[in-house]
């Protein structure tokens, strides 16, 4: 069984998941994924323990601050997605690393010769706990802020708040503005 709660953030209405015990899932609402890991039978249960740690998690970092502990998560699915998950986790609070070093840590730990930067561009997309999994710090290699299931524009400003100098990185262009990208 899942449950659900919510939480308003500077950046817009998030969904939060947990199975009773562990947050399974937090998701803004309406982005790429929103809600992939929960079916529809999930019950709202907004005080449970785990939602309560994880919106003092959230208040502390949309303070601008890094929280300095994870509530406690579960990510399922397979070994490849769980290394993925956490070498994301690994990424300190202000910093960025790119799907490549990703890619060349997991086959490391998988002990394979290598990976495709591009499977783990997929597992980072499908990352079911934004944030906390902070797969908004993973770049492409050009420095380029592309790959992120919330948009590009909220990632941009997640980085800000971190306090990352997102002036130097490259964003796609809008559909309307002539395919050119910016810095």
């Amino acid at each position: 069984m899942h449950y659900l709660s919510r939480y308003e953030s500077p950046l817009g209405a998030m969904t939060m998941a947990g199975d009773g015990e562990y947050l399974t899932g937090l998701w803004f609402d309406g982005q790429k994924y929103d809600r992939s890991t929960i079916n529809d039978d999930a019950a709202l249960r907004p005080h449970l323990p785990v939602f309560t740690q994880t919106a003092q998690w959230l208040d502390t970092y949309f303070e601008g601050a890094d929280p300095g502990f994870t509530p406690p998560i579960r990510v399922e699915g397979s070994d490849f997605k769980k290394v993925v998950t956490s070498i994301m986790l690994s990424i300190p609070f202000g910093a960025t690393s790119t799907y490549a070093r990703i890619a060349a840590e997991v086959a490391h730990r998988m002990g394979r010769k290598q990976m495709s930067a591009q499977a783990v561009g997929g597992a980072v997309g499908r990352n079911p706990i934004v944030l906390i999994v902070p797969c908004h710090r993973v770049l492409a290699s050009d420095g380029s802020l592309r790959g992120y299931a919330g948009g590009v524009d909220r990632k941009e400003r997640l980085l800000e708040m971190e306090g990352v100098n997102v002036s130097g990185l490259l964003t796609p262009p809008a559909a309307d503005d002539g395919g050119g990208w910016r810095k």
